[in-house]
Protein backbone atom coordinates (compact mmCIF):
# COMPACT_ATOMS: atom_id res chain seq x y z
CA UNK A 1 0.00 0.00 0.00
CA UNK A 2 2.83 2.35 0.91
CA UNK A 3 4.62 1.58 -2.39
CA UNK A 4 1.45 2.29 -4.37
CA UNK A 5 1.09 5.71 -2.71
CA UNK A 6 4.72 6.52 -3.46
CA UNK A 7 4.29 5.56 -7.12
CA UNK A 8 1.12 7.67 -7.36
CA UNK A 9 2.86 10.68 -5.83
CA UNK A 10 5.85 10.14 -8.14
CA UNK A 11 3.56 10.03 -11.21
CA UNK A 12 1.89 13.31 -10.20
CA UNK A 13 5.32 14.88 -9.65
CA UNK A 14 6.60 13.71 -13.06
CA UNK A 15 3.53 15.14 -14.80
CA UNK A 16 3.92 18.46 -12.99
CA UNK A 17 7.62 18.62 -13.92
CA UNK A 18 6.73 17.89 -17.54
CA UNK A 19 4.32 20.83 -17.66
CA UNK A 20 6.83 23.12 -15.98
CA UNK A 21 9.60 22.09 -18.36
CA UNK A 22 7.41 22.54 -21.41
CA UNK A 23 6.42 26.02 -20.26
CA UNK A 24 10.04 26.98 -19.58
CA UNK A 25 11.19 25.82 -23.03
CA UNK A 26 8.47 27.90 -24.73
CA UNK A 27 9.30 30.88 -22.53
CA UNK A 28 13.04 30.54 -23.19
CA UNK A 29 12.63 30.78 -26.95
CA UNK A 30 9.95 33.50 -26.73
CA UNK A 31 12.02 35.76 -24.50
CA UNK A 32 15.36 34.77 -26.01
CA UNK A 33 16.63 33.81 -22.55
CA UNK A 34 18.34 30.50 -23.36
CA UNK A 35 19.62 30.20 -19.77
CA UNK A 36 16.16 28.90 -18.96
CA UNK A 37 17.08 25.74 -20.90
CA UNK A 38 19.64 24.98 -18.19
CA UNK A 39 16.84 25.13 -15.67
CA UNK A 40 14.89 22.66 -17.80
CA UNK A 41 17.88 20.31 -17.93
CA UNK A 42 18.28 20.50 -14.14
CA UNK A 43 14.61 19.74 -13.54
CA UNK A 44 14.76 16.80 -15.94
CA UNK A 45 17.82 15.46 -14.14
CA UNK A 46 15.95 15.71 -10.82
CA UNK A 47 12.99 13.88 -12.36
CA UNK A 48 15.18 11.05 -13.65
CA UNK A 49 16.96 10.69 -10.31
CA UNK A 50 13.65 10.63 -8.43
CA UNK A 51 12.32 7.96 -10.78
CA UNK A 52 15.44 5.83 -10.50
CA UNK A 53 15.42 5.98 -6.70
CA UNK A 54 11.83 4.68 -6.51
CA UNK A 55 11.85 2.01 -9.26
CA UNK A 56 12.75 -1.60 -8.34
CA UNK A 57 13.73 -3.28 -11.62
CA UNK A 58 17.32 -2.03 -11.86
CA UNK A 59 19.42 -2.27 -8.72
CA UNK A 60 22.24 -0.17 -10.17
CA UNK A 61 19.91 2.71 -11.02
CA UNK A 62 18.28 2.56 -7.60
CA UNK A 63 21.59 2.64 -5.74
CA UNK A 64 23.55 4.94 -8.08
CA UNK A 65 21.10 6.78 -10.37
CA UNK A 66 23.57 9.17 -12.03
CA UNK A 67 26.40 6.67 -12.51
CA UNK A 68 23.89 4.03 -13.59
CA UNK A 69 22.46 6.26 -16.32
CA UNK A 70 25.98 7.01 -17.55
CA UNK A 71 26.76 3.29 -17.66
CA UNK A 72 23.71 2.48 -19.81
CA UNK A 73 24.46 5.42 -22.10
CA UNK A 74 28.05 4.27 -22.62
CA UNK A 75 26.87 0.69 -23.17
CA UNK A 76 24.55 1.92 -25.92
CA UNK A 77 27.36 3.91 -27.54
CA UNK A 78 29.96 1.15 -27.21
CA UNK A 79 29.34 -0.78 -30.53
CA UNK A 80 29.58 2.26 -32.85
CA UNK A 81 32.46 3.77 -30.87
CA UNK A 82 34.42 0.52 -31.13
CA UNK A 83 33.66 0.12 -34.83
CA UNK A 84 34.48 3.68 -35.86
CA UNK A 85 37.23 4.70 -33.44
CA UNK A 86 38.89 1.65 -31.89
CA UNK A 87 38.99 -1.34 -34.23
CA UNK A 88 41.75 -1.59 -36.81
CA UNK A 89 41.19 -2.38 -40.49
CA UNK A 90 41.76 -6.08 -39.79
CA UNK A 91 40.23 -6.94 -36.41
CA UNK A 92 36.52 -6.17 -36.87
CA UNK A 93 34.00 -9.01 -36.53
CA UNK A 94 32.31 -10.76 -38.24
CA UNK A 95 33.73 -8.74 -41.15
CA UNK A 96 36.66 -6.38 -40.75
CA UNK A 97 36.81 -2.89 -42.22
CA UNK A 98 39.03 -4.01 -45.11
CA UNK A 99 36.44 -6.59 -46.17
CA UNK A 100 33.56 -4.16 -45.82
CA UNK A 101 35.42 -1.45 -47.71
CA UNK A 102 36.13 -3.62 -50.75
CA UNK A 103 32.43 -4.46 -51.02
CA UNK A 104 31.46 -0.79 -50.82
CA UNK A 105 34.10 0.17 -53.38
CA UNK A 106 33.10 -2.51 -55.87
CA UNK A 107 29.41 -1.76 -55.41
CA UNK A 108 29.98 1.94 -56.06
CA UNK A 109 32.45 1.41 -58.94
CA UNK A 110 35.09 3.52 -57.20
CA UNK A 111 38.79 2.97 -56.48
CA UNK A 112 39.41 -0.65 -55.51
CA UNK A 113 43.15 -0.57 -54.88
CA UNK A 114 45.16 -0.34 -51.66
CA UNK A 115 48.41 1.51 -51.08
CA UNK A 116 51.71 0.94 -49.28
CA UNK A 117 51.59 -2.84 -49.02
CA UNK A 118 49.72 -5.41 -46.95
CA UNK A 119 48.51 -4.70 -43.42
CA UNK A 120 48.33 -8.34 -42.38
CA UNK A 121 51.40 -10.06 -40.92
CA UNK A 122 52.22 -12.90 -43.35
CA UNK A 123 54.14 -14.77 -40.63
CA UNK A 124 51.17 -15.02 -38.26
CA UNK A 125 49.66 -18.54 -38.02
CA UNK A 126 46.54 -18.72 -40.14
CA UNK A 127 47.70 -16.30 -42.84
CA UNK A 128 46.84 -17.63 -46.32
CA UNK A 129 48.16 -16.94 -49.80
CA UNK A 130 47.85 -18.22 -53.36
CA UNK A 131 50.68 -19.28 -55.67
CA UNK A 132 50.81 -17.38 -58.93
CA UNK A 133 52.40 -18.56 -62.17
CA UNK A 134 55.43 -17.22 -64.01
CA UNK A 135 53.36 -17.68 -67.15
CA UNK A 136 50.02 -15.89 -66.76
CA UNK A 137 47.23 -16.67 -69.21
CA UNK A 138 44.42 -14.69 -70.80
CA UNK A 139 40.86 -15.90 -70.24
CA UNK A 140 38.56 -15.15 -73.15
CA UNK A 141 35.22 -16.20 -71.63
CA UNK A 142 34.98 -14.09 -68.50
CA UNK A 143 31.31 -14.93 -67.83
CA UNK A 144 32.08 -17.58 -65.24
CA UNK A 145 29.23 -20.10 -65.08
CA UNK A 146 28.53 -23.73 -64.28
CA UNK A 147 25.69 -25.85 -65.67
CA UNK A 148 23.52 -27.33 -62.91
CA UNK A 149 21.48 -30.42 -63.79
CA UNK A 150 21.90 -34.19 -63.66
CA UNK A 151 20.51 -36.69 -66.20
CA UNK A 152 16.98 -36.48 -64.78
CA UNK A 153 16.94 -32.70 -65.05
CA UNK A 154 15.28 -31.55 -68.29
CA UNK A 155 15.74 -27.82 -67.62
CA UNK A 156 19.40 -27.39 -66.57
CA UNK A 157 20.47 -23.91 -65.51
CA UNK A 158 23.69 -22.03 -66.22
CA UNK A 159 24.49 -20.69 -62.75
CA UNK A 160 26.90 -17.81 -62.18
CA UNK A 161 29.85 -18.62 -59.96
CA UNK A 162 28.60 -15.91 -57.52
CA UNK A 163 24.95 -15.49 -56.49
CA UNK A 164 22.77 -13.89 -53.81
CA UNK A 165 22.62 -16.12 -50.72
CA UNK A 166 19.40 -17.15 -49.02
CA UNK A 167 17.59 -14.23 -47.34
CA UNK A 168 13.81 -14.22 -46.95
CA UNK A 169 11.34 -11.44 -47.55
CA UNK A 170 10.35 -10.75 -43.99
CA UNK A 171 13.87 -10.95 -42.71
CA UNK A 172 14.64 -8.38 -45.43
CA UNK A 173 12.51 -5.38 -46.35
CA UNK A 174 10.59 -5.14 -49.61
CA UNK A 175 12.96 -2.51 -51.00
CA UNK A 176 15.97 -4.67 -50.15
CA UNK A 177 14.44 -7.72 -51.86
CA UNK A 178 13.48 -5.68 -54.91
CA UNK A 179 16.99 -4.21 -55.15
CA UNK A 180 18.56 -7.68 -55.02
CA UNK A 181 16.14 -9.05 -57.62
CA UNK A 182 16.66 -6.17 -60.02
CA UNK A 183 20.40 -6.28 -59.41
CA UNK A 184 20.42 -10.00 -60.25
CA UNK A 185 18.52 -9.21 -63.43
CA UNK A 186 21.04 -6.52 -64.42
CA UNK A 187 24.05 -8.69 -63.62
CA UNK A 188 22.80 -12.03 -64.93
CA UNK A 189 23.03 -14.01 -61.70
CA UNK A 190 20.54 -15.70 -59.37
CA UNK A 191 18.89 -14.71 -56.09
CA UNK A 192 18.07 -17.31 -53.45
CA UNK A 193 14.67 -16.44 -51.97
CA UNK A 194 15.38 -17.84 -48.52
CA UNK A 195 12.72 -20.03 -46.91
CA UNK A 196 10.16 -17.22 -46.61
CA UNK A 197 8.48 -17.88 -49.96
CA UNK A 198 8.24 -16.06 -53.28
CA UNK A 199 6.94 -12.50 -53.02
CA UNK A 200 5.86 -10.00 -55.65
CA UNK A 201 9.08 -8.12 -54.91
CA UNK A 202 11.08 -11.14 -56.06
CA UNK A 203 8.99 -11.54 -59.19
CA UNK A 204 8.63 -7.90 -60.22
CA UNK A 205 12.40 -7.47 -60.15
CA UNK A 206 12.69 -9.98 -62.97
CA UNK A 207 15.83 -11.70 -61.71
CA UNK A 208 16.44 -15.44 -61.77
CA UNK A 209 15.30 -17.12 -58.57
CA UNK A 210 16.46 -20.12 -56.59
CA UNK A 211 13.35 -20.95 -54.58
CA UNK A 212 14.31 -22.24 -51.16
CA UNK A 213 11.89 -24.45 -49.25
CA UNK A 214 12.46 -24.91 -45.53
CA UNK A 215 10.77 -26.90 -42.81
CA UNK A 216 7.83 -24.48 -42.75
CA UNK A 217 7.08 -25.10 -46.46
CA UNK A 218 6.23 -21.43 -46.94
CA UNK A 219 4.60 -20.98 -50.32
CA UNK A 220 3.70 -24.67 -50.57
CA UNK A 221 2.09 -25.55 -47.25
CA UNK A 222 -1.25 -26.66 -45.90
CA UNK A 223 -2.80 -24.91 -42.92
CA UNK A 224 -1.29 -27.48 -40.58
CA UNK A 225 2.19 -26.76 -41.95
CA UNK A 226 2.59 -29.90 -44.06
CA UNK A 227 3.71 -29.95 -47.70
CA UNK A 228 1.16 -29.10 -50.42
CA UNK A 229 2.14 -30.50 -53.84
CA UNK A 230 -0.33 -28.38 -55.83
CA UNK A 231 0.88 -25.08 -54.35
CA UNK A 232 4.47 -26.19 -54.89
CA UNK A 233 3.86 -26.96 -58.55
CA UNK A 234 2.15 -23.61 -59.13
CA UNK A 235 5.15 -21.70 -57.75
CA UNK A 236 7.83 -23.99 -59.18
CA UNK A 237 6.50 -23.57 -62.71
CA UNK A 238 6.99 -19.79 -62.60
CA UNK A 239 9.45 -18.66 -65.32
CA UNK A 240 11.58 -16.74 -62.79
CA UNK A 241 12.20 -19.89 -60.75
CA UNK A 242 15.28 -21.57 -62.22
CA UNK A 243 16.23 -23.94 -59.37
CA UNK A 244 14.62 -25.31 -56.18
CA UNK A 245 16.60 -25.70 -52.97
CA UNK A 246 15.36 -27.87 -50.11
CA UNK A 247 16.86 -26.52 -46.89
CA UNK A 248 17.78 -29.18 -44.35
CA UNK A 249 19.74 -26.81 -42.13
CA UNK A 250 21.57 -23.49 -42.23
CA UNK A 251 24.83 -22.26 -40.78
CA UNK A 252 23.41 -19.76 -38.29
CA UNK A 253 21.13 -22.21 -36.51
CA UNK A 254 21.45 -25.81 -37.77
CA UNK A 255 18.67 -28.06 -36.51
CA UNK A 256 16.74 -25.09 -35.12
CA UNK A 257 14.50 -23.77 -37.88
CA UNK A 258 14.06 -20.17 -38.95
CA UNK A 259 12.68 -17.33 -36.82
CA UNK A 260 10.52 -14.46 -38.06
CA UNK A 261 10.04 -11.92 -35.23
CA UNK A 262 6.48 -10.69 -34.75
CA UNK A 263 7.49 -7.10 -35.56
CA UNK A 264 8.50 -8.25 -39.07
CA UNK A 265 5.45 -10.49 -39.65
CA UNK A 266 3.23 -8.02 -41.49
CA UNK A 267 -0.12 -8.99 -43.09
CA UNK A 268 1.55 -9.08 -46.52
CA UNK A 269 4.33 -11.40 -45.35
CA UNK A 270 1.86 -13.58 -43.44
CA UNK A 271 -0.23 -13.99 -46.62
CA UNK A 272 2.85 -15.11 -48.58
CA UNK A 273 3.76 -17.64 -45.89
CA UNK A 274 0.17 -18.67 -45.03
CA UNK A 275 0.59 -17.89 -41.33
CA UNK A 276 -1.11 -15.53 -38.86
CA UNK A 277 0.21 -11.94 -38.98
CA UNK A 278 1.71 -10.15 -36.01
CA UNK A 279 3.10 -13.24 -34.27
CA UNK A 280 6.62 -14.66 -34.11
CA UNK A 281 6.90 -17.52 -36.60
CA UNK A 282 9.12 -20.45 -35.68
CA UNK A 283 9.85 -22.94 -38.44
CA UNK A 284 10.13 -26.54 -37.16
CA UNK A 285 13.59 -27.97 -36.62
CA UNK A 286 12.86 -30.89 -38.95
CA UNK A 287 10.90 -31.72 -42.12
CA UNK A 288 7.58 -33.55 -42.03
CA UNK A 289 7.75 -34.70 -45.69
CA UNK A 290 10.62 -37.15 -45.09
CA UNK A 291 12.44 -38.78 -42.20
CA UNK A 292 15.55 -40.51 -43.54
CA UNK A 293 18.01 -40.56 -46.44
CA UNK A 294 15.84 -42.70 -48.74
CA UNK A 295 12.66 -40.65 -48.25
CA UNK A 296 14.69 -37.43 -48.66
CA UNK A 297 15.89 -38.50 -52.10
CA UNK A 298 12.46 -39.75 -53.14
CA UNK A 299 11.02 -36.37 -52.10
CA UNK A 300 13.69 -34.53 -54.14
CA UNK A 301 12.79 -36.68 -57.16
CA UNK A 302 9.12 -35.81 -56.64
CA UNK A 303 9.92 -32.09 -56.52
CA UNK A 304 11.92 -32.35 -59.73
CA UNK A 305 8.96 -33.99 -61.48
CA UNK A 306 6.45 -31.47 -60.12
CA UNK A 307 8.67 -28.57 -61.24
CA UNK A 308 8.80 -29.79 -64.82
CA UNK A 309 12.37 -31.04 -64.62
CA UNK A 310 14.08 -28.01 -63.07
CA UNK A 311 17.25 -28.51 -60.98
CA UNK A 312 16.43 -29.52 -57.42
CA UNK A 313 19.00 -29.83 -54.66
CA UNK A 314 19.36 -29.54 -50.92
CA UNK A 315 21.21 -27.24 -48.55
CA UNK A 316 22.81 -28.27 -45.28
CA UNK A 317 25.23 -27.21 -42.62
CA UNK A 318 27.25 -30.36 -42.01
CA UNK A 319 26.84 -31.80 -38.53
CA UNK A 320 27.32 -35.53 -38.07
CA UNK A 321 29.48 -36.65 -41.04
CA UNK A 322 28.00 -40.17 -40.95
CA UNK A 323 24.56 -38.81 -41.80
CA UNK A 324 25.80 -37.15 -44.97
CA UNK A 325 27.61 -40.29 -46.00
CA UNK A 326 24.37 -42.23 -45.47
CA UNK A 327 22.67 -39.87 -47.95
CA UNK A 328 25.42 -40.52 -50.50
CA UNK A 329 25.07 -44.28 -49.94
CA UNK A 330 21.32 -43.96 -50.53
CA UNK A 331 22.04 -42.04 -53.76
CA UNK A 332 24.24 -44.90 -54.91
CA UNK A 333 21.56 -47.47 -54.04
CA UNK A 334 18.49 -45.65 -55.40
CA UNK A 335 20.32 -43.97 -58.29
CA UNK A 336 18.54 -40.74 -57.38
CA UNK A 337 20.84 -37.74 -57.33
CA UNK A 338 20.11 -34.12 -56.39
CA UNK A 339 21.19 -31.66 -59.05
CA UNK A 340 23.18 -29.68 -56.52
CA UNK A 341 24.23 -29.68 -52.87
CA UNK A 342 24.57 -26.32 -51.09
CA UNK A 343 27.05 -26.41 -48.21
CA UNK A 344 26.58 -23.72 -45.57
CA UNK A 345 29.36 -23.08 -43.09
CA UNK A 346 28.68 -22.83 -39.37
CA UNK A 347 29.97 -19.25 -39.52
CA UNK A 348 27.06 -18.19 -41.76
CA UNK A 349 23.99 -16.25 -40.74
CA UNK A 350 22.23 -12.99 -41.60
CA UNK A 351 19.39 -12.97 -39.08
CA UNK A 352 18.18 -13.98 -35.65
CA UNK A 353 19.61 -17.09 -33.98
CA UNK A 354 20.34 -18.29 -30.43
CA UNK A 355 23.93 -17.61 -29.36
CA UNK A 356 24.76 -21.26 -28.73
CA UNK A 357 23.61 -22.24 -32.22
CA UNK A 358 25.46 -19.38 -33.89
CA UNK A 359 28.75 -19.89 -32.07
CA UNK A 360 28.98 -23.61 -31.38
CA UNK A 361 26.97 -25.71 -33.85
CA UNK A 362 27.91 -26.68 -37.38
CA UNK A 363 31.10 -27.47 -39.25
CA UNK A 364 32.95 -24.40 -40.62
CA UNK A 365 32.69 -23.94 -44.37
CA UNK A 366 36.17 -24.98 -45.49
CA UNK A 367 36.13 -28.14 -43.36
CA UNK A 368 32.64 -28.96 -44.62
CA UNK A 369 33.60 -28.42 -48.27
CA UNK A 370 36.60 -30.70 -47.94
CA UNK A 371 34.47 -33.42 -46.38
CA UNK A 372 31.52 -33.10 -48.79
CA UNK A 373 33.69 -32.98 -51.92
CA UNK A 374 35.65 -36.06 -50.78
CA UNK A 375 32.45 -37.95 -50.02
CA UNK A 376 30.69 -37.20 -53.31
CA UNK A 377 33.83 -38.24 -55.19
CA UNK A 378 33.89 -41.55 -53.33
CA UNK A 379 30.31 -42.35 -54.36
CA UNK A 380 30.57 -40.80 -57.85
CA UNK A 381 27.78 -38.34 -57.10
CA UNK A 382 27.30 -35.99 -60.11
CA UNK A 383 25.74 -33.16 -58.07
CA UNK A 384 27.25 -29.68 -58.24
CA UNK A 385 28.38 -28.12 -54.97
CA UNK A 386 27.51 -24.55 -53.95
CA UNK A 387 29.43 -22.95 -51.06
CA UNK A 388 27.98 -20.44 -48.61
CA UNK A 389 29.61 -18.76 -45.61
CA UNK A 390 31.46 -15.41 -45.45
CA UNK A 391 32.15 -15.30 -49.21
CA UNK A 392 33.26 -11.74 -49.93
CA UNK A 393 36.35 -11.51 -52.13
CA UNK A 394 37.69 -13.23 -55.23
CA UNK A 395 40.17 -15.06 -52.98
CA UNK A 396 37.25 -16.43 -50.93
CA UNK A 397 35.58 -17.70 -54.09
CA UNK A 398 38.68 -19.39 -55.49
CA UNK A 399 39.49 -20.95 -52.12
CA UNK A 400 35.99 -22.46 -51.99
CA UNK A 401 36.38 -23.76 -55.55
CA UNK A 402 39.74 -25.29 -54.64
CA UNK A 403 38.08 -27.35 -51.90
CA UNK A 404 35.38 -28.70 -54.18
CA UNK A 405 32.74 -26.03 -54.74
CA UNK A 406 31.44 -25.29 -58.23
CA UNK A 407 29.74 -21.98 -57.37
CA UNK A 408 29.15 -19.70 -54.36
CA UNK A 409 26.48 -17.80 -52.50
CA UNK A 410 27.11 -14.46 -50.80
CA UNK A 411 24.42 -13.15 -48.46
CA UNK A 412 26.11 -10.62 -46.19
CA UNK A 413 28.30 -9.45 -49.06
CA UNK A 414 25.17 -8.56 -51.02
CA UNK A 415 23.73 -6.86 -47.92
CA UNK A 416 26.82 -4.67 -47.72
CA UNK A 417 26.46 -3.89 -51.43
CA UNK A 418 22.99 -2.61 -50.50
CA UNK A 419 24.52 -0.37 -47.83
CA UNK A 420 24.68 -2.56 -44.70
CA UNK A 421 26.98 -0.95 -42.11
CA UNK A 422 27.28 -4.04 -39.86
CA UNK A 423 25.27 -2.40 -37.09
CA UNK A 424 24.49 -5.92 -35.75
CA UNK A 425 20.79 -5.11 -35.22
CA UNK A 426 19.37 -7.45 -37.87
CA UNK A 427 17.09 -9.20 -35.36
CA UNK A 428 15.68 -6.01 -33.80
CA UNK A 429 13.53 -4.66 -36.62
CA UNK A 430 15.42 -1.35 -36.36
CA UNK A 431 18.05 -1.74 -39.09
CA UNK A 432 19.33 1.84 -39.58
CA UNK A 433 19.79 1.40 -43.34
CA UNK A 434 16.39 -0.21 -43.99
CA UNK A 435 17.62 -3.66 -45.08
CA UNK A 436 16.48 -5.98 -42.27
CA UNK A 437 13.33 -4.19 -41.12
CA UNK A 438 9.64 -3.83 -41.93
CA UNK A 439 9.56 -0.26 -40.61
CA UNK A 440 8.45 1.88 -43.54
CA UNK A 441 10.24 4.95 -42.20
CA UNK A 442 13.50 3.01 -42.42
CA UNK A 443 13.15 0.87 -45.56
CA UNK A 444 11.85 3.73 -47.71
CA UNK A 445 15.38 5.15 -47.45
CA UNK A 446 16.54 2.47 -49.90
CA UNK A 447 16.45 3.81 -53.46
CA UNK A 448 15.91 0.65 -55.53
CA UNK A 449 17.09 2.28 -58.77
CA UNK A 450 20.43 3.08 -57.12
CA UNK A 451 20.91 -0.04 -55.01
CA UNK A 452 20.16 -2.49 -57.83
CA UNK A 453 23.08 -1.01 -59.76
CA UNK A 454 25.32 -1.36 -56.71
CA UNK A 455 24.38 -5.03 -56.32
CA UNK A 456 25.10 -5.70 -60.00
CA UNK A 457 28.38 -3.75 -59.80
CA UNK A 458 29.58 -5.69 -56.76
CA UNK A 459 28.94 -8.94 -58.62
CA UNK A 460 30.59 -7.71 -61.82
CA UNK A 461 33.69 -6.28 -60.17
CA UNK A 462 34.15 -9.30 -57.89
CA UNK A 463 34.02 -11.70 -60.83
CA UNK A 464 36.46 -9.44 -62.68
CA UNK A 465 38.80 -9.86 -59.70
CA UNK A 466 38.26 -13.65 -59.87
CA UNK A 467 39.28 -13.64 -63.54
CA UNK A 468 42.37 -11.55 -62.81
CA UNK A 469 43.47 -13.94 -60.04
CA UNK A 470 42.87 -16.95 -62.28
CA UNK A 471 44.95 -15.40 -65.07
CA UNK A 472 47.79 -14.60 -62.67
CA UNK A 473 47.80 -18.21 -61.47
CA UNK A 474 47.69 -19.71 -64.95
CA UNK A 475 44.14 -21.07 -64.59
CA UNK A 476 42.36 -21.24 -67.94
CA UNK A 477 39.06 -22.47 -66.45
CA UNK A 478 37.37 -22.94 -63.10
CA UNK A 479 38.24 -26.64 -63.14
CA UNK A 480 41.95 -25.75 -63.03
CA UNK A 481 41.70 -24.26 -59.52
CA UNK A 482 43.39 -26.69 -57.10
CA UNK A 483 44.02 -26.80 -53.35
CA UNK A 484 47.77 -27.34 -53.60
CA UNK A 485 48.16 -23.75 -54.84
CA UNK A 486 46.68 -22.31 -51.63
CA UNK A 487 48.94 -22.03 -48.60
CA UNK A 488 48.30 -21.49 -44.90
CA UNK A 489 50.88 -20.39 -42.34
CA UNK A 490 51.24 -22.99 -39.56
CA UNK A 491 54.01 -21.29 -37.59
CA UNK A 492 56.67 -18.67 -38.27
CA UNK A 493 58.80 -21.07 -40.33
CA UNK A 494 56.27 -23.53 -41.73
CA UNK A 495 53.24 -23.48 -44.03
CA UNK A 496 51.00 -26.10 -45.58
CA UNK A 497 48.85 -26.20 -48.69
CA UNK A 498 45.09 -26.60 -48.38
CA UNK A 499 45.65 -30.04 -49.90
CA UNK A 500 47.81 -30.94 -46.90
CA UNK A 501 45.59 -29.22 -44.34
CA UNK A 502 42.30 -30.75 -45.47
CA UNK A 503 43.25 -33.86 -47.44
CA UNK A 504 46.79 -34.57 -46.16
CA UNK A 505 47.77 -36.11 -49.49
CA UNK A 506 45.91 -39.27 -48.51
CA UNK A 507 43.26 -41.12 -50.42
CA UNK A 508 40.22 -38.84 -50.57
CA UNK A 509 37.89 -40.88 -48.41
CA UNK A 510 35.41 -39.46 -45.90
CA UNK A 511 37.10 -41.43 -43.11
CA UNK A 512 40.48 -39.87 -43.79
CA UNK A 513 39.00 -36.40 -44.21
CA UNK A 514 37.09 -36.76 -40.94
CA UNK A 515 40.22 -37.83 -39.08
CA UNK A 516 42.09 -34.85 -40.54
CA UNK A 517 39.23 -32.52 -39.61
CA UNK A 518 39.24 -33.74 -36.02
CA UNK A 519 43.01 -33.22 -35.80
CA UNK A 520 42.67 -29.74 -37.34
CA UNK A 521 39.78 -28.71 -35.07
CA UNK A 522 41.50 -29.97 -31.92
Amino acid sequence: MKNSRLQFVAAIAYFFLFLVNLSLVVLAFWLGQLWLLWVVAALLAIAFVAHDLTQKKHTLLRNFPVVGRMRYLLETLRPPVVQYFMESDLNGKPFNRRQRSIVYQRAKNVRQTVAFGMQADPYTPGYEWLSHSMYPVKIKDTDLRVTVGTSKCTQPYDLSVLNVGAMSYGALSKTAVASLSEGAKLGGFAQNTGEGGISSHHLNGGGDLIWQIGTGYFGCRNEDGTFNAELFQANAMRPNVKMIELKLSQGAKPGHGGILPAVKNTPEIAAIRNVKPGVTVYSPGHHSAFSDANSLLIFIDELRTLSGGKPVGFKLCVGNPREFEEICQAMDTLKIYPDFIAVDGGEGGTGAAPLEFTDYLGMPLLDALAFVSATVKKYNVPSKIIASGKIITAFDILKALALGADACYSARGMMMALGCIQALTCDSGHCPVGITTQNKRLYRGIDVTDKRVRVASFHKNTLHAVVELMEACGYKSLSDVKPEDFHRRINISESQTLEQVYFNNKQNTPQNVNAELLTHLN
